[in-house]
């Protein structure tokens, strides 16, 4: 861990519970080692966010490392909000889609639609605390489509990105939250449109036949962003 050996990637270290006999250790020895992340399943209240900062302040973890709570029960949904601003050291939020569907005796389907009431609920609680936030899992490792079209579903909904479970999940799940380079183009038309009707004192402006304003020129710097984000890692 303490190596550098690992480049521009963020590193995080998944320990057990705090309903487990094992967490206290656990987070005592990430704490130690000094990962980007802690990732702790079954976060479900303001409360178990506190606990968990008073265990890696205890443990000397450096400011850096920060919590990736994992969200995966009804009680976590319905208190996602609390969650996602009860510390500064949370900085995501991980979507646990398999338990939530276990908990809530819902099955897996195409399109999730057991699961986008829980979704909602911690995107808008994402957003509301400037967090970010990971979409879940998807379990079929043989079903290249599906993984798709649920990657593509979770970028629509607002989510950052996908956790994985297989390295042949990497790339088409870098391939559906990189903006593509006809976005990166647009993005920067409609910026110098938007940029030179002002400039001429327009009080409307249209790009490609669509009215836009400043929420779309925020977008477009937001899909120039991350386009920069990833050149700069690659």
């Amino acid at each position: 861990m303490r190596s550098g050996e690992y480049g521009s990637k963020e590193v995080t270290i998944r320990v057990n519970g705090l309903d487990t006999p094992w967490h206290a250790d656990d987070i005592a020895a990430a704490a130690e080692a000094g990962p980007a992340g802690v990732v702790v399943p079954k976060v479900n209240s303001a409360d178990d966010v506190h606990a968990i900062v008073d265990g890696l302040v205890k443990g000397g973890a450096p400011a850096h490392t920060k919590i990736w709570a994992m969200t995966e029960t009804p009680v976590a949904m319905l208190d996602a909000v609390a969650i996602a601003g009860a510390s500064d050291r949370l900085a995501v939020l991980v979507m646990g889609t398999n338990d939530l569907a276990k908990e809530l005796h819902a099955e897996h389907v195409p399109g999730r639609q057991p699961l986008l009431t829980g979704l909602g609920l911690c995107l808008l609680a994402a957003r509301a605390t400037g967090k970010v936030i990971l979409d879940g899992v998807y379990n079929d490792i043989t079903d290249a489509a599906g993984f798709e079209a649920e990657c593509l579903q979770g970028r629509q909904l607002g989510f950052d990105g996908k956790t994985l479970i297989h390295p042949s999940q990497i790339e088409p799940a870098n391939a559906v939250w990189a903006p593509t380079a006809e976005a990166i183009d647009d993005a920067r038309e409609l910026i110098a449109t938007f940029d030179d009707a002002i400039a001429s004192g327009k009080g409307v402006v249209t790009h490609k036949g669509r009215m836009i304003e400043n929420l779309h020129v925020d977008n477009a710097r937001r899909v120039l962003a991350v386009a920069d984000a990833i050149a700069a890692r690659t």
